[in-house]
């Protein structure tokens, strides 16, 4: 562990970013956002992706808790789960706004 407590959150990140840095997951994001909840059909269906590619995106995004399951009957139903990957992203920039060089040195100049 670094001594750095940015370091630490940067590191808890990680997963987030990566399962942001791909295209068809904004798409589904996206789709979640304006639908609410879908099930993989439905997200197949307005994807044009086949059911294994989302089923893939789907266990990623849900590894990363940006999307959340839940079970209806035989039908699972995906929807938008940010709390705590936005949680730590919102302390990853107010940590980088505290331990930042130049805040530090704007922050010196002002007293």
């Amino acid at each position: 562990m670094s001594n750095l407590p940015i370091m630490d959150t940067l590191r808890e990140c990680i997963p987030t970013f990566t399962v942001l840095s791909d295209e068809n997951r904004h798409k589904i994001i996206q789709l979640l956002f304006e639908q609410g909840r879908l099930n993989v059909n439905e997200l197949t269906e307005r994807l044009h992706l086949s059911r294994p590619a989302v089923s893939h995106h789907l266990k990623l995004l849900l590894s990363a808790e940006v999307v959340r399951v839940e079970q209806q009957g035989k039908e699972r139903f995906y929807s938008l789960s940010f709390e705590k990957s936005f949680g730590l992203l919102q302390q990853l920039v107010e940590l980088m706004g505290v331990h930042c060089p130049l805040n530090q040195a704007k922050s010196s100049e002002l007293k």
